[in-house]
């Protein structure tokens, strides 16, 4: 235990501390002593992880499910305040060193001592299970060794089985030595038999002094975890079977615990027989503790959702045996890129192992880059909520809080122009020709276009709009719905009107599909309460096209064909989270208003985007599906674990789709398969916006561009 410091606190919850009992990257984790003299370890929350409603939800989840696990081998909630400032838990003490400090001080343990390990954690385990809970982060440092047995701690990560309504957004969930392949490779689908693989490498670094799969990466750990083959050197022989089992890469293989219970009651309690597999003694040497068994910076930026344990060792050793080919491999992920931030990646063997080497196409001078769009300017607030970046070549135009549009340089994230002077909080509408169109907002009956230099921001010219409507750019200009309503309007980049066309006595919305200018307009009140007529717009000419169902949804153009998409059902649903379903893709021939529709194989849910021919449909679960936009087949799906993901951007020089989300992770698809590349960890301290703005990424040349709340943060591909 080491003693408080002048920033901890001297009471929580009630409690009196004593001193530290250990620290990590979630909380502090305190010996403290109630007022009737019981001993308890109190986990505190750090600060900023208090402020993430996400963070407090899954704390909340922690203590539940410690709660509802009782039994020998574990260590029993006694009181805790997940509302607080900052949350809190109180376990009971119990007096012992963690796993990793007793392998650090004293070696592998004996063959008699590993039996009574095995014993105890598979006896814990069923206790777990028992409550349909999965631990999903059995590690050395979640072990304490007591007088009366192991004792399990720390459900911080703990899930019921079957429960898959917690996600992740993204933060890798286990300490890669000791996690299972399914739990690295979809997360979504872990099972209690996770946990039993997770005790086969335990007891092999027990036997030892290092996991089975131990590297000196976390990332080529993962990627032997997935797919190499365990290392078993010194493993006694008697246990050898027990783990060798308990390793299988395929779940249902795996042996049930009282299985497991049943093998190690029949190991020998004695140290005199059995040998190690290699031929060496039977009292096996002492082997340098790994990295997997203690926390090292690296090790803390990669365990990024294990919370505080009592104890840590500091060794790091060498590994028993040279992997040499994964060790090459490591080389070349860190010189290609995939190893951006601390996030964790794994995909199949095609997609890691031949990871393209070509050199990215960036902007002049780039570097990685990070920068707040964000102005203090006075004014009548005005926040649309929805900022974000608009690109032409290498130029990047951005919107934010507090100003009207930026021209950020690419390159290095330095902030070139601003203008406005109303807080508004709007994406540029788009750029073309050296001109950025965006939105102003004078007061709250006026909205315009304006035109602004690209160069220099200046103002080109500006036009009164519709209030509720919004601009878009077609091939030939920008078009608009006036100010009361009659008529849309088209501009040239000089602001000379080219023409106008009739609107309909109904609600109607400026649209381009395939570059062409078109209407979708719907009688009623509001959009999307009746079938949505499609009108081909011209000068002094609004013809109808095609009448599509109601709450049908445009996507843009396939062959110079519009594309939408047909509800399974056009019900209003007033119910958070709620995602329509789409069964059918609808194409319109421009000439002849001819509609057909191709059905998806099953009704797919999410927000859909149209990018080359592909459609992505992105639910908020973090599920992505890609289907053909011209045949509506499904090419490929894949539940990431990302929450809140953005709109993809898509790369055909790589293959590759990319996401951000609200907390600023990025996330790599390969194209072709749906196989994860890579991914990176939030950013820290991403401001106060990034529950309110939606997440956005686009490619400037191959340079990544994201927004999360009001920053803007740019990676190499």
């Amino acid at each position: 235990m080491m003693p408080l410091t002048s920033g901890d606190p001297e009471s929580i919850g009630g409690y009196t501390l004593l001193g530290r009992l250990g620290s990590g990257g979630m909380g502090v984790v305190y010996l403290g002593v109630s007022v009737s003299g019981r001993q308890v370890a109190v986990k505190l929350v750090h600060g900023p992880y208090a402020q993430e409603e996400e963070f407090r939800t899954r704390f909340r989840q922690e203590i539940a499910a410690a709660r509802r696990v009782s039994g020998a081998f574990t260590a029993p909630v006694v009181d805790a305040d997940p509302d607080a400032e900052r949350p809190w838990m109180a376990t009971l003490y119990v007096p012992g060193s963690t796993l990793s400090e007793v392998v650090e001080k004293q070696g592998p343990l004996s063959q008699r001592d590993l039996r009574a390990l095995g014993l105890g954690l598979t006896e814990a385990l069923r206790d777990i299970h028992r409550v349909g809970l999965v631990h999903r982060d059995l590690k050395p440092g979640n072990v304490l060794m007591t007088e009366d047995g192991p004792r399990v701690i720390d459900f911080g990560i703990s899930r019921a089985s079957g429960d898959q309504n917690l996600t992740t957004t993204g933060r890798m969930i286990g300490t890669p030595p000791f996690m299972s392949p399914e739990q690295l490779a979809s997360p979504r689908k872990v099972t209690q038999a996770s946990d039993v693989f997770s005790l086969g490498s335990l007891l092999v670094f027990a036997a030892v002094g290092t996991g089975p799969f131990d590297t000196d990466s976390p990332y080529i750990t993962g990627y032997q975890v997935v797919h190499g083959t365990p290392d078993l050197g010194g493993v006694p022989e008697a246990l050898l079977g027990i783990v060798e089992r308990c390793l299988d890469k395929d779940p249902s293989a795996r042996p049930e615990l009282t299985d497991i219970h049943r093998m190690l009651q029949a190991l020998p309690e004695s140290d005199a027989t059995g040998s190690p597999m290699t031929g060496q003694s039977a009292n096996p040497r002492r082997h340098p503790t790994s990295r997997s068994a203690t926390t090292t910076s690296a090790d803390a930026a990669t365990d990024t959702d294990s919370d505080s344990d009592t104890g840590t060792g500091t060794g790091t050793g060498k590994r028993r045996r040279a992997r040499v080919l994964l060790t090459a491999l490591g080389a070349a992920l860190a010189v290609t890129g995939l190893g951006i931030g601390v996030g964790f990646f794994v995909s199949g063997p095609d997609t890691t192992a031949k990871a393209t080497a070509r050199a990215a196409s960036l902007p002049d001078g780039w570097r990685p880059w990070r920068t707040a769009l964000r102005s203090d300017v006075k004014g009548v607030p005005l926040d649309y909520d929805s900022p974000g970046c608009v690109t032409e070549g290498s130029a990047l135009f951005c919107g934010g809080t507090g100003f009207t549009a930026a021209r950020i340089d690419a390159a290095s994230g330095r902030t070139l122009w601003r203008t406005g002077t109303r807080p508004q909080g709007a994406q540029p509408i788009g750029v073309r020709d050296g001109l950025v169109y965006v939105y102003e907002d004078p007061d709250d009956e006026t909205r315009r276009v304006v035109a602004l230099d690209a160069t220099t921001g200046h103002r080109r010219w500006q036009r009164d709009i519709n209030k509720s409507q919004d601009a878009v750019l077609y091939d030939g200009g920008l078009l608009t719905l006036s100010p009361d309503y009659s008529s849309f309007v088209a501009y040239g980049p000089s602001g000379k009107e080219l023409w106008r066309a009739p609107s309909l006595n109904e609600v109607c919305t400026p649209s381009a599909l395939g570059g062409a200018p078109y209407a979708l307009c719907s009688a009623g009140t509001e959009p999307g309460q009746a079938p949505v007529e499609l009108m081909k717009l011209g000068p002094d000419s609004a013809t109808e096209t095609a009448t599509l169902p109601k709450k049908a949804e445009a996507l843009g153009a396939v062959d110079g064909q519009p594309l939408f998409l047909a509800p399974q059902t056009a019900k209003d649903v007033y119910e958070a989270g709620y995602e329509r379903p789409y069964n059918a893709l609808l194409r319109v021939a421009p000439g002849t208003g001819q509609v057909r529709r191709i059905p998806l194989a099953h009704p797919l849910t999410g927000a859909a985007t149209l990018v080359d021919g592909v459609i992505y449909f992105v639910r908020s679960d973090g599920t992505v599906t890609a289907v053909s936009a011209h045949s509506g087949k499904q090419l490929w799906q894949k539940v990431t674990d990302v929450e809140s993901l953005s709109a993809p951007a898509v790369s055909a020089t790589y293959k590759r789709v990319y996401f951000s989300n609200r907390f600023g992770r990025l996330l790599a698809l390969d194209s072709r398969t749906g196989a994860e590349v890579w991914r990176t960890s939030a950013l820290d301290a991403p401001g106060d916006k990034t529950q309110d703005y939606p997440p956005r990424v686009l490619l400037v040349k191959d340079a990544i561009v994201a927004m999360a709340g009001d920053t803007a943060f740019s990676r190499s591909p």
